[in-house]
């Protein structure tokens, strides 16, 4: 009962909880709906890594002039009818642009740990009837696989917007849910100091199939509880990057950087790496899967 009280006040990491339910330990994570598309597709390992263990790839922004286009969008079309945005849309206004969403803890059948759904969307319209359309912006070209792939990201939103969280936003029921492709195919002058691209804004209408989306995230929780998956080094370059210079650094004292071996050690029971902690009787390995494994080594 001692470590039950400590769970339900601790916490594991930046990217989950550990709760307790009855006594029993279990994890609670926080998803971001924007990690359930490139990253999660692109490599489980640093999903993973990422999500259980809050080990991020280096960050590399996206050029500023995407954001420029998307914040321009979006102050644009605020306030505006639905009608301008696409005359596919059902009548409303667009009311709401870059708010933050959590939901409530999402439970799974078979599925001891839970999660978070937070995150920030890019702008909802309240239509005429008193429902909500979530609506995604994207500059580049559309295609089914990518659109397959944003399907989830909105559908996050919907399930945030549908099941806060105590305190967080409430838009209930979202009847709509679309991306809004921007492809600039002509560029001109209307002046000798400005210069402007046009190209046509495509509204791809996402279905709604919350049960499909609920199986896909009980399928992430399995990832997350299961052991680390192995790097992808045929198709991550994070992996690739990691694995080829796990073994070096830098000597300060010389001109050369000489290879040296400088890997955490791994969990002997489920291979897993390791992390360092504190103890009542001091400093211990202990495995990063805890609580689901509890292996340990001295230091």
């Amino acid at each position: 009962m001692r470590f039950a009280r400590f769970l339900a006040r601790g916490s594991f990491d930046s990217a989950q909880f550990l709760v307790s339910r009855d006594g029993e330990a279990f994890l609670n994570y926080r998803l971001n709906p924007s990690d359930l598309t490139f990253l999660y597709d692109g490599c489980k390992h640093c999903f993973v890594l990422r999500v259980k263990h809050g080990i991020s790839q280096p960050s590399i922004p996206l050029p500023g002039i995407f954001t420029i286009i998307a914040s321009l969008q979006k102050d644009y079309y605020s306030d505006k009818r639905t009608e301008l945005v696409s005359p596919q849309l059902p009548p409303g206004i667009v009311k709401y642009g870059e708010k933050r969403v959590c939901s409530r803890e999402l439970s799974f059948p078979d599925c001891s740990s839970t999660c978070v759904i937070s995150g920030r969307f890019d702008i909802v319209a309240e239509l005429d009837d008193k429902t909500y359309a979530v609506m995604d912006f994207k500059t580049g070209y559309s295609n089914d696989e990518k659109s397959a792939m944003y399907a989830r990201q909105l559908h996050a939103y919907a399930i945030a917007l549908e099941r806060p969280a105590p305190n967080a936003l409430e838009l209930s029921p979202v009847s709509k849910m679309g991306l809004l492709y921007f492809a600039p195919d002509q560029c001109g002058r209307p002046d000798a100091s400005r210069q402007v691209l046009a190209g046509p804004m495509t509204w791809i209408e996402i279905a709604r199939d919350d049960a499909r989306f609920m199986d896909f995230l009980q399928g992430v929780i399995r990832l997350l509880d299961g052991p680390l998956p192995p790097p992808d080094r045929e198709n991550c370059d994070w992996c690739k990057y990691r694995d080829r210079t796990a073994g070096f650094v830098t000597e300060q004292s010389g001109t050369t950087s000489q290879p040296k071996t400088a890997m955490l050690p791994t969990c002997p029971q489920c291979q897993a790496p390791m992390r360092r902690r504190t103890g009542k009787r001091g400093e211990f390995w202990g495995c990063s899967n805890f609580p689901n494994c509890r292996g340990t080594r001295e230091i």
